[in-house]
């Protein structure tokens, strides 16, 4: 399965393979150090994350910090789910021996995932994690908890009381692809007779097959009903009362204890390291989402400077070479952003290919604008604000261009990538809506100039 490859992979950089028995936890240093613990604790302590971006994410964080915690005390945490009234509180105690959860016998009384530590396990360091019934949540809210809860559990045992249902195997289904070990709890076992019980499991396994191993289907009983005891007084009158009987959970026990004895540390080891690895890509996904607000911004900025300083240029045609200079500086701010910073002479030489890219594709536009620049010095009154808010949207328009053809080059790291800067040039200017451009342009230009000349 793909599953087990891909924990077959990560298990080549984390330790020791789990399939044979690891007498010790892998070696650490004094701070207990491991090469997933020390790329977590790389994660929380890297310095090139922006304090907004670790605020956004402050809870993952926060669950990342738990973690390492985990790995450094040597935890094993499963995750226990079922519907209501399958009785998966009271299995969580019978494991535990001990009333850790709350029990409802009607209705779910889980209100939210607890924690205890497994008393007979401790030296595993395995830990149980209760959760709402599946039932008493929509299908949205039961997959999002599956994945929350699955995501900080190395291991989830399921809960059912009977054959399953479409909802359960669905949850089965959705529980699967977090790609945690998966183990299918027959409970109330003793409501079956032995020849019932046996053919119920058969049918169950062909049920789950692809989604949880045969092994890994196993009866419990983790409150079985009172058994009814007959007996005879002295006067040979028969009493019937009824005797509580002990859980039965040894099987699925064993089968945990065996789990975290010859795997649990590497399974926590990959769990932690799939989460980490899932917001180490939230985390560049943010900082990208930041870096182009602040791009977008700093764009504008510039092509309201270039806007307004073109239109208000009274020198025909020079006015557009001073304007590349804009452009350039801009340029230059753009790769601070990105944290490949260019020099005024890089910045120079990449608005000049990007600009020959522009001038082979628009080279008509380009032409208005040089006409517009002639026109401005010949012009007078009404018709030189118009002509020069005219030519200031193109020069809007052209920073718009060239900005977001740099912010391509530094996103692909001071590359145009494969198909070269023809193509990535083109493809900015085909993703743009230049009429919008040019009609925001000329609005804001307006504004500005009539409010120079009232």
């Amino acid at each position: 399965m793909a599953r087990d490859t891909l924990w077959r992979r990560l298990r080549g950089w984390i330790g020791p393979d789990p399939g044979h028995r690891v007498a010790a936890p892998p070696a650490r240093g004094a701070a207990g150090s491991t090469p997933v613990a020390d790329s977590l604790r790389a994660l929380l302590d890297d310095p090139t994350i922006p304090a907004a971006v670790r605020g956004e994410l402050a809870g993952d964080f926060a669950r990342i910090e738990a973690m390492l915690h985990k790995l450094e005390r040597g935890e094993l945490h499963v995750a226990v789910f079922g519907r209501v009234s399958t009785g998966k509180s009271a299995l969580g105690n019978a494991l535990l021996g001990r009333e850790a959860f709350a029990v409802g016998v009607l209705h779910g009384t889980t209100a939210d995932a607890e924690h205890a530590m497994l008393d007979e396990a401790q030296h595993d360091g395995l830990v149980l994690i209760d959760t709402p019934g599946i039932n008493e949540l929509d299908g949205e809210a039961r997959e999002r908890l599956a994945f929350e809860v699955a995501e900080v559990s190395d291991l989830v045992v399921f809960v059912g009381d009977g054959d399953l249902t479409r909802e359960e195997l669905d949850a089965l289904k959705t529980l699967a692809a977090t790609q945690r070990p998966l183990l299918l709890a027959l409970n109330k076992a003793d409501r079956y007779g032995a020849d019932e019980l046996a053919d119920l499991l058969d049918h169950l396994r062909r049920r789950v097959a692809g989604l949880v191993r045969a092994e890994d289907v196993l009866a419990v009983a983790a409150r079985p009903a009172p058994q009814r005891v007959i007996e005879v007084d002295a006067h040979g009158r028969e009493q019937v009362r009824e005797q509580a009987r002990v859980p039965d959970v040894a099987a699925l026990r064993e089968r945990l204890l065996a789990i975290a004895a010859r795997e649990g540390k590497t399974l926590s080891a990959i769990n932690a390291g799939l989460y980490a690895g899932r917001l180490t890509d939230q985390v560049s996904a943010r900082i990208a989402q930041t870096r182009q607000a602040v791009a977008a911004k700093l764009i504008r900025q510039y092509c309201i400077a270039k806007g307004v300083a073109v239109a208000l240029n009274p020198i025909p045609v020079a006015d557009l070479l001073a304007a590349a200079g804009l452009d350039a500086a801009m340029v230059v701010q753009l790769s601070r952003v990105y944290g490949l910073p260019l020099t005024r002479a890089e910045s120079g030489r990449l608005v000049a290919v990007i600009s020959a890219q522009l001038a082979a594709l628009m080279g008509a536009i380009w032409g208005m604008q040089l006409v517009a620049s002639a026109l401005k010095g010949v012009s007078a009154g009404l018709s030189v604000l118009v002509t020069a808010a005219a030519q200031g949207a193109l020069g809007w328009y052209a920073t718009v261009l060239i900005g977001r053809a740099a912010e391509r080059y530094l996103v692909g790291g001071k590359s145009w990538g494969e198909a070269g800067a023809k193509r990535a040039v083109a493809d900015v200017v085909s993703s743009l809506d230049r009429d919008s451009i040019l009609r925001e342009a000329r609005e804001e230009i307006l504004k500005r100039l009539k409010s120079r000349n009232p």
